[in-house]
């Protein structure tokens, strides 16, 4: 029996290639069966033991951008929101949107007074009687994780805040909760302290359908990091103008106009956007 070709992870462990995985992770970004299953022959035919996860995923992303440009964005969201950097003002203003999408009042990068000390806040979203204090970590890397140093830090500051909060009988909240947002991952420590502690943890993959990338597919709010048919460096001037959303070019085209895209251009950015949001726009 011929032996399973070893792939190495991003931890730099060496696992068995697994077919069904990567044909699973096409099929979600929306490639047809038939597709998927051509990408990862052509994959098959170039493995080799050693051989990246990040290799394999960057070659299937190239061979289903010649085929379905919007699945491809799909494919790399998890890098897409990576490049929201190198700051982690765009990853804080892409949450802000986010709730303000569930029908949140929403204000991003705000002092907030605590009992003992003022604060800053990446994000404060409001609904009704509920008020959330929002922590923002971005990170550039895959294989940062957030330990429990990170929920021990924000659980004392949101306490401190609540407090004052609370004693605030004009502001008509009565229901307060902190909340972290982070675009890799937790420790289990970090985890098990959130659960005790109250702290509300989101991560790319945590918790089941509540996660990062479950809330960006079913919102339909990809970043403009997503699109292929925008360049790096056009990527990076929009998110410095404050721009994070593809939804936000599609509704003012006067974006892409007076920054001398053609009609051609924007037509077919446009086109990718309405494919990529599924009309969510």
């Amino acid at each position: 029996m011929k032996e399973p070709i070893k792939v190495r992870k991003f931890s730099g462990d060496l696992v068995d290639f697994d077919e069904s995985k990567l044909i699973r992770s096409l099929k979600n970004a929306r490639a047809d069966d038939e597709l998927a299953k051509t990408i990862v022959r052509q994959i098959e035919n170039d493995l080799f033991d050693g051989m990246t996860t990040k290799a394999i995923y960057d070659k299937a992303f190239r061979l289903l951008k010649k085929k379905k440009r919007p699945s491809a964005a799909r494919y790399k969201l998890k890098r897409a929101i990576m490049e929201l950097g190198p700051s982690g003002f765009p990853f804080e203003n892409y949450i802000g949107h986010i709730f303000r999408h569930d029908g949140y009042t929403t204000e991003v990068g705000i002092i907030m007074e605590g009992k003992c000390v003022s604060h800053e806040v990446d994000v404060l979203a409001c609904k009704e009687e509920k008020c959330y204090i929002i922590e923002c970590k971005y990170h550039n890397s895959q294989g940062k994780r957030n330990d429990i140093k990170i929920p021990l830090y924000i659980q004392s500051r949101y306490n401190d805040i609540k407090s004052q909060l609370q004693q605030d009988k004009t502001n008509g909240f009565t229901k307060f909760q902190g909340w972290i947002f982070t675009n890799t991952r937790f420790t289990m420590d970090a985890i098990r302290y959130a659960k005790c502690s109250g702290l509300q943890l989101v991560s790319w993959d945590y918790p089941e359908n509540k996660s990062l990338k479950f809330r960006i597919n079913k919102s339909r709010l990809f970043p403009i990091t997503s699109l292929t048919s925008l360049t790096k460096r056009e990527k990076q001037y929009f998110l410095g103008q404050g721009i994070v959303l593809c939804k936000e070019i599609y509704e003012a085209p006067e974006l892409l106009r007076k920054n001398g895209f053609s009609k051609t251009r924007i037509r077919k950015i446009h086109e990718d956007i309405i494919d990529l949001c599924e009309n969510h726009i």
